[in-house]
Parts: structure tokens; C-alpha cells; sequence
């Protein structure tokens, strides 16, 4: 009875683990960001200047720290998971089924996680400051807009990729794999057009592309519910190209 409750110290028990506190953190995580998509924005948007400053400071700042920890804290438990499986001790896990399904997840997670860090909130931080600045009577910072919208469509964005990344996440236990034509052509197809798809929505997102302007329109972007249907359009979509390219 003793050895089995010890078996939780085992590699197998780590990665169990590791893999209960990936929910855990990504619930929180992704609760928040649609907490901020779909509640704080509109809210905030509907707020005179003085209440949503005291907005800011007050609560966007408390749920912008267990934001940015709790992505931290899902991409260093599912990283967790994959040094703990022994199925991923050869890179040919990657070309399984499951394998490209829990890439593809990997693929939306990391650029969210990165987005958060290296966009939102050192975006956010300037918003915060300025909100605080201006409680105490300061002069506002002009720069503090732009960096505003720019936090928010990185955040419509990351809110765009979690839909497919949960089907994904979740797929590489419930996808049927069965008779897939898994070959390395089909599989050089299938990333191309991923990671084509990706790579515009994300560079998109980051005003790279697209002609954005600070406070311009971008229609998937400008609510949250053109957003949500984005993200279940394009969760569609990977679906599709992803039983489509292997198909028999």
C-alpha cells in the first residue's frame, strides 16, 4: 500500500504531476484572458476616464499579475510534461498523430505565452503607470493609448489562438488517428499551411502587416465577439486542413 502511494515520486507520478498543475495554471491563465476580452474591455470602454484610471490601478493591475504569472507558470508545467514522458525521448513522437496535435497546441501556447510577456504587459505596464500618474495629478503620457491598443489586439489575438489550441491540446488524447496517411510529405504540407496561417495572423496582430495604425480599425480584432468568431472560424479551419492533408 505504502510503494503504491510512493509510486506519485516515480517519473510517471512527476509527470501526472506536472501535467494537474498545467491544468490548474492554463485555466487560470486563459480564464483571465477571457475575463479581460470579454468583461474588463467593453467595461472599461464604457467608463468615464477617472473611473477607468481607478480601474486600472486598482483591479487590471492585480488581474494583469496572476495573468502573466499564470502563463509563466503553463508553459513551464507543460514543458514539464514533456521532459517527464518517455514517448518524447525520441523526436519521432513528433511524427505520430498525437505527436502533431500536441506540436500544433505547442505551437499556439508558446507565441501566447510569449505575446504576453513581450507585448502585453510591457505594454500594460506604461497604461498602469500612466493611470497611476494621472490619479495624482500628473500629466498623462501621450504614448499610453497606442500601447493600450496595441496590448489589446495582441490580447484578441492570443484570445483567437486559444480556441484552436484547445482542440488541439485536447486532441492529442481524443483525435482519431486511425488510417491517417502520416508520411513526411503530407506532414511537410500540413506545417506549411499551419504555420502560413499563423504566421499571418500573428504578424497581423503585431501591426507588422496588414497597414494596422494605433487606434485604426481591424475588424476581427475591434470586438470581442468578431474575435470569438474568428477564433472558432479559423478553430474550423485547422481541423479541416489537419484531416484533409492526412487523409488516405
Amino acid at each position: 500500500m505504502l510503494g503504491a502511494a510512493l509510486d506519485i515520486f516515480s517519473k510517471q507520478g512527476f509527470e501526472y504531476l506536472s501535467r494537474w498543475g498545467h491544468v490548474v495554471v492554463g485555466i487560470t491563465w486563459i480564464g483571465l484572458l477571457y475575463y479581460f476580452n470579454f468583461v474588463q474591455v467593453p467595461a472599461f470602454g464604457e467608463m468615464e476616464a477617472a473611473a477607468r484610471n481607478n480601474a486600472v490601478d486598482k483591479l487590471a493591475s492585480r488581474a494583469l499579475w496572476w495573468f502573466r504569472w499564470a502563463a509563466a507558470a503553463t508553459f513551464v508545467t507543460g514543458l514539464m510534461i514533456l521532459g517527464f514522458q518517455e514517448n518524447l525521448n525520441k523526436m519521432s513522437y513528433f511524427k505520430t498523430g498525437s505527436g502533431i496535435a500536441i506540436a500544433t497546441g505547442m505551437l499556439f501556447g508558446i507565441t501566447m505565452f510569449l505575446n504576453v510577456w513581450g507585448v502585453i504587459w510591457r505594454a500594460q505596464k506604461v497604461v498602469i503607470d500612466n493611470a497611476r500618474n494621472v490619479q495624482a495629478g500628473g500629466e498623462a503620457n501621450p504614448a499610453a493609448a497606442e500601447l493600450g491598443r496595441k496590448a489589446l489586439l495582441a490580447s484578441r489575438q492570443n484570445t483567437i489562438f486559444s480556441l484552436p489550441l484547445l482542440i488541439f491540446m485536447v486532441g492529442t488524447s481524443h483525435f482519431p488517428y486511425n488510417g491517417l496517411d502520416l508520411t513526411g510529405g503530407k506532414r511537410g504540407l500540413y506545417w506549411a499551411i499551419t504555420l502560413i496561417v499563423f504566421a499571418f495572423f500573428e504578424l497581423n496582430a503585431l501591426g507588422i502587416i496588414g497597414g494596422f495604425k494605433p487606434g485604426g480599425t481591424n475588424l476581427m480584432y475591434d470586438t470581442h465577439k468578431n474575435t470569438i468568431y474568428t477564433g472558432l472560424a479559423y478553430s474550423v479551419l485547422m481541423l479541416i486542413v489537419f484531416a484533409v492533408v492526412f487523409a488516405v
